[in-house]
């Protein structure tokens, strides 16, 4: 499974930015989605992540701002994110799983940088 992450870029605090994550390859296997992130000195963390059945589980710090969805048909994970603060600030990364949950033996996309200038 390879994944390809896009969308990530410069925004201003409170803006919006819609990541977009697609898979490839052994793509029927893929069950749960989702987005981590990581800044410099931190351990990775998990943002949001999405079953195949649609259930999904958001960090509390971004719950109420932030969106994940997916495309089943074409195994493409999303993530919306507005009223952006400049804690967001992070490397992005998408994941899938074999799985139900998304940080059981994930597949990695590459990061994609979200900064949010104050």
């Amino acid at each position: 499974v390879q994944l390809q992450a896009s969308g990530g870029g410069l925004v201003q605090a409170g803006g919006s930015l819609r990541l977009s994550c697609a898979a490839s390859g052994s793509i029927f296997s893929i069950n749960a989605m989702g987005w981590y992130r990581q800044t410099p000195g931190k351990q990775r963390e998990l943002v949001a992540h999405v079953t195949s059945g649609g259930s999904t589980r958001y960090a509390d710090s971004v719950k109420g701002r932030f969106t994940i969805s997916r495309d089943n048909t074409n195994k493409t994970v999303y993530l919306q994110m507005s009223s952006l603060k400049p804690e967001d600030t992070a490397v992005y990364y998408c994941a899938a799983s074999n799985y139900a949950v998304v940080y059981t033996r994930p597949y990695w996309g590459q990061g994609t940088q979200v900064t949010v200038s104050s």
